[in-house]
């Protein structure tokens, strides 16, 4: 469906305040996703396509008697296009506010949120050139905010906590953005001044920036004390892992990520760090054999075919790393390159029979979907 797929900027994230504020503009993405703006959006640019012809050619006729008549025809032509479009983004925008509202309601997150985000990001936004708010492709207008207020006054309150997930994604964030000096001056300094909104997630964003720096016994201390002073989290073994890692202790780093997983055995970024791991240390087999176990939970996954299609190759096995490379760019909406992966591995001959037939047959399906996206839609 177009407009299926919300990306999330690591900026939105560090500029919410709260997992509400986030949740809030979430809601809004998927209010658009759900009420099919962009096919909408695609359908009126279309049907706009035909009027702007007929209004050109209308143009062109008066040109022949009289010139200030077409130029007056070309630019209303041109100017009532651009109107449509807008009209068209202010009614979308205020739409997505009222399901994103309901959605964060249902959700059980604070639906201030969603406000007072909106008031954020306009803050954010005020000295961004000149051009009207409702120009711009999210247009935030003090009557749209406003609106959304008015909505959220009628609602029943709910005081919400943060997840701790928030407050960790949070601190990794902030770790990684800039020098670590930078960032380890800030959160020695938090931490020091009693200064943040979770403790453990500001000695773990300081053990992840120690880690940028190498500065291994630091980032054990750190280690130390969550373990001895928080509730257990996936993020803290993964980064007790990575440590290994970066100490170039792969049998210590393999002895942690198979206890992590053990204990976190659905968790995506600890099957992602442990596969990477295996190819860093370049073991493919035990890459196939993570991911293919893996593998369905999360069937929609393009990083797991980019994982097996680097253990393949190193295996030799082009057949098998063209197929999972195909199956990886289908799942970023990259039909072309998929089929082309897909051909290539058709090609390679060297898989056996079984996998051939399922090659040549995933090929053929693929094909099929690019000539039906070709077709004319009524």
């Amino acid at each position: 469906m177009p407009g299926g797929v919300i990306g999330v900027h690591t900026g939105l994230i560090l500029g919410a305040n709260t997992e509400s504020e986030l949740a809030g503009v979430l809601g809004h993405e998927i209010g658009h996703v759900t009420q099919r703006h962009l096919a909408r959006i695609l359908a009126s640019q279309k049907y706009d396509t035909f009027k702007n012809i007929a209004g050109l050619a209308l143009a062109l006729l008066l040109s022949r008697s009289n010139p200030q008549l077409a130029t007056g025809a070309f630019t209303t032509v041109s100017a009532l296009g651009i109107q449509n479009r807008l009209d068209y983004t202010r009614e979308h925008e205020r739409e997505a506010d009222r399901i994103g509202l309901q959605i964060l309601d249902s959700g059980g997150f604070d639906v201030r949120g969603m406000p007072s985000f909106f008031q954020i990001m306009q803050r954010g936004t005020r000295f961004e050139g000149s051009a009207p708010s409702f120009l711009r492709t999210h247009p935030l207008t003090s009557e749209r905010i406003a609106d959304v207020t008015n909505r959220v006054e009628s609602m029943q309150y709910r005081q919400v906590t943060d997840s701790i997930e928030f407050h960790l994604v949070r601190a990794k964030l902030r770790a990684s953005n800039g020098v670590p000096e930078s960032a380890i001056t800030l959160f020695e300094q938090n931490i020091r001044e009693r200064r943040f909104n979770n403790e453990m997630a500001e000695h773990y964003g300081l053990a992840i920036a120690q880690l940028r720096k190498n500065a291994f016994a630091q980032v054990e201390k750190e280690l130390a004390w969550l373990r001895k002073n928080a509730s257990a989290h996936v993020m803290i073994e993964t980064l007790a892992a990575r440590l290994e890692v970066a100490k170039n202790n792969p049998q210590q780093a393999d002895k942690q990520y198979a206890a992590a997983l053990a204990r976190y055995p659905d968790n995506r970024a600890l099957i992602y760090g442990y596969a990477e791991h295996y190819l860093a240390i370049k073991q493919p087999d035990k890459v196939v054999k993570l991911v293919l176990a893996k593998q369905g939970l999360y069937p929609d996954d393009a990083h797991f075919y980019d994982l097996l299609a680097k253990a393949y190759s190193m295996q030799n096995k082009s057949l098998l790393s063209h197929q999972a490379q195909s199956e990886a760019h289908y799942r970023k909406y990259d039909l072309a390159r998929a089929i082309e992966q897909m051909d290539l591995a058709a090609k390679a001959n060297d898989g056996d029979f079984y996998q051939q037939s399922i090659v040549e047959a995933r090929l053929k399906q693929l094909r099929l979907m690019a000539a039906d996206e070709k077709k004319p839609k009524s």
